[in-house]
C-alpha cells in the first residue's frame, strides 16, 4: 500500500421550519426520485440529497470539519476539459452513545467510549461522470493513522504508525478518518458522510426493504454470543430495519468469517438498493419520500462543505449522472497480519494497483474512455534551466525502500539534459510517483520532466509547498529507466469486484452457520 510505513503496536468517537412554494408535482417527483438514489448510498454511511423546498431539513444535519490532520488536502488534477473527479468518504459509526444505538448493539459498557468507524468506503466519481468506483476498507486492517486534533476539545492525538483502521473516528471525529484515508492513498477527499446504527435502521424502515440473497439458510450466532443475529432462509429476502442492520454488520456466517466477507455483503446490499430505487416508481410518492428525507437528514453527519440540503442535492445531481451498470465496488486487497491472524494488512502489490487506478481516475470496469490531452498554455523552459529535486518514496508503503532509487533517477534526468537535478533526502509520504510544483509558472517545466521519464500527465499536480519541480519516485516505480505505465490496467482479482449490473449475487455461507 502506498501510504506511510507501518511500524508500531496494535492499539485498541431543532431544525427551523420555513414556508416555501411547492414546485409542480412532476418536478417534485423527479427531485424525490434522485433523493432516493442518493439514499441508496447513505445506508452504508454514504451520500444523500434533500428536498430543495424543505429548508427545515438543514437543521437536521450535523456538521463537522473535513480534515483534522496536519497535512492539507491534496488537489485533484483536472482533465483536459477542466473537470475533476469527486471523492466522498462514507463512514458507518458503531457509536453506542444513545439509547437507540445501544438497543441495536453492544453492551452498556460501550456507552461513553469513542466510536469506531466500522464501515469505511471511498466513493470515487470520475471526472467525466461516466463511472463510479467504490473501495471498502475492512475495519480490522492495520494502517497508519496520522496526528489529529479534536476541533472541540483541541486535544492532540499523536500519530500511530500502526493501528486498526476503525480507530481513526475516535481520534477527534470523522475528519481524522478522512486524514487517514488521504495519507494512506494520496487520493483527495472532497466530502464525508457518516451515519450510526439507529440512523441505518430509521432509513431502512423509511425505504421499505432491500432484497438480499444467501446461498443457504444462515444464522449469524456463536455459542459464546458473537454474531449479528441475522437469520435468513436460502434465496432472496427483503430486509429492513434491524434486520437490514444485521445484514450490514454480519461477519460470522458470511464467506470465511472475516471482515472481508462483511464488506462483500455491504456491496451486495448497496447494489441491490441502487437498482431498486432507480426502478421503483412508487418511490416517487412525495409523502413517502418526505418521510425518507426526514430520516436521512436526521441520521447524517456531514462535512461543513455539505451542510445544507441544497449542497447535498447538488451532489446528488452529480451522482445521478453515473449509469447503474458503471458502478464498480471493490475491497482493498489485504492479507493476514503476521503478528495476529485476526488482523489484516494491505496486500502491497494488489492494493497499490487498485488505489493507483482510482487515484489516476481509471475506470475499474475496464470501459475507460480515451481521455483527451490537455492543451498547455505554460511553455517549458529549456531542460538545462529547470531545477529538479528528486525524492525517494519507494519505502512509503509496506515494502522496503529501493536503495538510492532517488539518486538513480536523478542521474537519468541529468543524462537527458536536466543538468540542474539534485537528490533531496527529505522524507516523503507522497503515495506513488508524482511530479509536484508550486505556483502558476512551473507547470510546463513539471510536464517536461514527466514526459522525459514517461510519467503520465495525470501524475503532475500543483501543491502549496513544493520547492522548484519535485519528482517523487514512488513504490510503483522501484526500478527501470522509464515509468512502467502499462497499456491496459486491470483490477486485481483480490479486490473482489462487484459490478452494478450484477443482479444474481448471493452471499456464500460459512460452514457451521447454517440451519
Amino acid at each position: 500500500m502506498t501510504g506511510s510505513s507501518l511500524r508500531a503496536k496494535d492499539t485498541g468517537t431543532p431544525g427551523t421550519t420555513a414556508e416555501t412554494t411547492r414546485p409542480p408535482r412532476r418536478r417534485a417527483s423527479r427531485v424525490l426520485r434522485w433523493t432516493a438514489l442518493a439514499l441508496a448510498l447513505l445506508l452504508l454511511g454514504t451520500a444523500t440529497a434533500g428536498y430543495l423546498y424543505y429548508r427545515h431539513l438543514n437543521g437536521n444535519l450535523a456538521k463537522a470539519p473535513l480534515n483534522l490532520g496536519d497535512s492539507p488536502n491534496p488537489a485533484a488534477t483536472p482533465d483536459a476539459a477542466g473537470r475533476t473527479p469527486l471523492n466522498i468518504l462514507l463512514i458507518g459509526s458503531d457509536s453506542r452513545n444513545t439509547a437507540d444505538d445501544l438497543e441495536l448493539g453492544g453492551s452498556k459498557g460501550d456507552v461513553g467510549r469513542p466510536p469506531l468507524a466500522d464501515v469505511q468506503m471511498l466513493l470515487h466519481v470520475s471526472a467525466d461522470r461516466n463511472d463510479m468506483s467504490v473501495i471498502s476498507l475492512p475495519r480490522d486492517t492495520m494502517i497508519p493513522i496520522p496526528r489529529c486534533t479534536d476541533p472541540v476539545t483541541k486535544k492532540v492525538y499523536p500519530e500511530l504508525s500502526l493501528a486498526m483502521a476503525n480507530e481513526s473516528l475516535g481520534r477527534g471525529g470523522p475528519g481524522c478518518t478522512v486524514a487517514t484515508w488521504m495519507r494512506l492513498t494520496g487520493i483527495p477527499v472532497d466530502h464525508f458522510m457518516m451515519v450510526d446504527f439507529s440512523g441505518v435502521v430509521a432509513m431502512a424502515d423509511a425505504i421499505g426493504g432491500v432484497p438480499v440473497c444467501v446461498e443457504q439458510n444462515v444464522y449469524s450466532h456463536t455459542a459464546d454470543g458473537h454474531g449479528s443475529g441475522l437469520r435468513l432462509k436460502a434465496g432472496t429476502t427483503p430486509v429492513k430495519g434491524k434486520q437490514a442492520l444485521q445484514w450490514l454488520r454480519t461477519r460470522y456466517g458470511f464467506e470465511d468469517g472475516t471482515d472481508v466477507g462483511r464488506t462483500h455483503a455491504q456491496h451486495m446490499y448497496m447494489n441491490s438498493m441502487v437498482r431498486q430505487l432507480r426502478a421503483d416508481a412508487t418511490l416517487g410518492n412525495p409523502t413517502e419520500m418526505r418521510r425518507l428525507a426526514e430520516a436521512a437528514t436526521s441520521a447524517l453527519t456531514v462535512d461543513d462543505g455539505l451542510g445544507t440540503v441544497k449542497k447535498l442535492y447538488d451532489l446528488t445531481t452529480e451522482l445521478q449522472k453515473v449509469p447503474t451498470e458503471r458502478i464498480t465496488m471493490t475491497t482493498l486487497p489485504t492479507t493476514p497480519w503476521a503478528q495476529d491472524n485476526n488482523r489484516l494488512v494491505p496486500a502491497t502489490e494488489d492494493a497499490d494497483k487498485l488505489v493507483s487506478m482510482v487515484r489516476d481516475d481509471v475506470a475499474l470496469d475496464g470501459r475507460d474512455t480515451k481521455k483527451p490531452k490537455p492543451t498547455e498554455t505554460d511553455p517549458a523552459a529549456p531542460a538545462a534551466d529547470i531545477t529538479v529535486r528528486v525524492q525517494g518514496g519507494t519505502g512509503a508503503g509496506l515494502e522496503s525502500p529501493a536503495p538510492d532509487r532517488a539518486g538513480a533517477v536523478a542521474g537519468l534526468l541529468r543524462d537527458r539534459g536536466f543538468t540542474r537535478t539534485v537528490t533531496d533526502r527529505a522524507a516523503t509520504t507522497e503515495p506513488g510517483t508524482s511530479v509536484l510544483y508550486s505556483g502558476t509558472t512551473l507547470r510546463g517545466d513539471a510536464l517536461a520532466v514527466a514526459e522525459a521519464l514517461g510519467i503520465p500527465a495525470a501524475r503532475v499536480r500543483a501543491v502549496d509547498d513544493a520547492r522548484d519541480v519535485t519528482l517523487v519516485v514512488g513504490a510503483d516505480w522501484p526500478s527501470g529507466d522509464r515509468f512502467p505505465e502499462p497499456a491496459k490496467r486491470e483490477v486485481p482479482k483480490s479486490a473482489a469486484v462487484l459490478g452494478g449490473a450484477k443482479t444474481d449475487a448471493c452471499m456464500k455461507i460459512q460452514e457451521g452457520y447454517t440451519w
